[in-house]
C-alpha cells in the first residue's frame, strides 16, 4: 500500500477538526513495539520519553500520538490510552492493563481556530479509525493545519500536510508517516528542486530559497510563527532499543534532504522508531540498513504530504500552485 501500515502489526488513524484546522493521528500497535525517539531542533513537545529509558521496567509501547495544538495536543494522547484500555491491551498489572502511548506535537495554533485543540475525544476517535489499510494522506489528521515556508510569515507560508511511504529491505519492511510542519521549505527529494515554502509576496507563485536567506543575515527564524515537522517509522524488524534508536536517527536523513532546512532552534523535529518484531530475527536487516531505508521513506512522505495538502486557512496548496490538474478519463 506504500505506507506505514505495510508494516505487520501497525495500524493507523486519523481525527481532524476542518474548522479549526487542527488534528492528530494514532499509530497503534497492540501487540506492542519496541520504540525510541530522536529528537533534533530546539522547540520540540513530547510525552513519554521516560518509557523510552534504556532503564525502564517497560520494554515495548502500544502506541504512538501525533498531534497539533502545541503542547495544549498533548492531550489526546489520554483519548488514545483509553481506546486501548477498553480493549485490553497495555502492560498487564495487577489492576488492569496499562496502556503505554507516546507522543509529539507540531504548533498549529496560528492557523484556523488557536482555542481548538486535539483533547481526547479526538484521540480516541483516532483510535477508533486506526486501520491496518490504506493510510490517508495530506490536510488530514496531524496535517490539518500544518504549514510550510514561514520565513515572511503565514501570509506568504503555503500549505503542509502529512504523508506516509514504505519501502523493503531483504524480508524486513519499513515505513514512515510524518507531519509536515516546518518553518522553511520543502525540496523534492529526487530532484532537489524547491517543492513548496516561503513565497515572496501572499499572491506570489514564486518560491525564495529560506536556507540561503538564513545564510545570508537576511532573515532570522523566530518563534512567533508556526513550526515542526514530527513522524513516525516503523518497522516488522525485531529491534532492541539502541537498535530503534539507530534507526529512528537514521530517518533523520530523510528530513535533512526534503526540508530545507530542518532542525532549527524554532523548530522541534521529532522521529519516533517502532520495531514491532513481526519478523524472524535471522531474517532481520541490519538497524544501518533499516535506518536508511527509513530516511527514504521520510523523504518521500514529506513530499507526498505536500503534494496531497488542500488550500485551507487562506494558505495555498501546492497543487493548487504548481500541480498538474487530473483529468478524469
Amino acid at each position: 500500500m506504500g505506507g506505514l501500515t505495510d508494516v505487520a502489526g501497525l495500524l493507523v488513524g486519523h481525527a481532524a477538526d476542518l474548522i479549526g484546522l487542527t488534528g492528530c493521528t494514532a499509530v497503534l500497535c497492540p501487540a506492542g513495539a519496541v520504540a525510541a525517539v530522536e529528537v533534533r531542533g530546539g522547540a520540540s513537545g513530547l510525552l513519554g520519553l521516560d518509557l523510552l529509558d534504556p532503564g525502564h521496567i517497560a520494554t515495548r509501547v502500544h502506541g504512538a500520538v501525533l498531534a497539533g495544538g502545541s503542547a495544549f495536543g498533548l492531550e489526546a494522547c489520554f483519548g488514545v490510552m483509553a481506546h486501548l484500555e477498553a480493549r485490553g491491551v497495555g502492560l498487564p498489572t495487577t489492576g488492569g492493563p496499562v496502556p503505554l502511548v507516546v507522543g509529539a506535537i507540531l504548533y498549529d495554533l496560528a492557523v484556523g481556530a488557536s482555542d481548538v485543540r486535539p483533547d481526547r475525544a479526538m484521540g480516541g476517535r483516532a483510535a477508533a479509525a486506526a486501520r491496518n489499510g490504506p493510510v490517508a494522506e495530506g490536510s488530514v489528521g496531524a496535517g490539518a493545519g500544518a504549514s510550510v515556508g514561514k520565513a515572511f510569515g503565514l501570509g506568504c507560508a503555503m500549505k503542509g500536510g502529512l504523508g506516509t511511504a514504505s519501502r523493503r529491505v531483504g524480508a524486513a519492511t519499513v515505513g514512515a508517516l510524518v507531519a509536515v510542519n516546518a518553518f522553511g521549505d520543502v525540496r523534492d527529494p529526487t530532484t532537489g528542486d524547491l517543492l513548496a515554502g516561503a513565497r515572496d509576496a501572499p499572491d506570489s507563485r514564486r518560491l525564495v530559497d529560506t536556507a540561503r536567506q538564513i545564510r545570508e543575515g537576511r532573515i532570522t527564524p523566530g518563534f512567533r510563527q508556526t513550526h515542526t515537522t514530527i513522524g513516525v517509522v516503523g518497522t516488522d524488524a525485531p529491534l532492541d532499543a539502541p537498535e530503534a534508536r539507530r534507526v529512528a536517527a537514521l530517518g533523520h536523513l530523510g528530513l535533512g534532504v526534503a526540508l530545507s532546512p530542518p532542525h532549527l532552534s524554532v523548530d522541534g523535529d521529532a522521529l519516533f522508531s517502532l520495531a514491532t518484531g513481526a519478523l524472524a530475527r535471522s531474517e532481520t536487516p541490519s538497524a544501518d540498513a533499516l535506518g536508511l531505508a527509513a530516511a527514504e521513506c521520510v523523504a518521500e512522505a514529506i513530499a507526498r504530504a505536500i503534494r496531497a495538502a488542500a488550500a485551507l486557512g487562506g494558505l495555498p496548496a501546492w497543487r493548487d500552485l504548481f500541480g498538474t490538474p487530473v483529468v478524469d478519463a
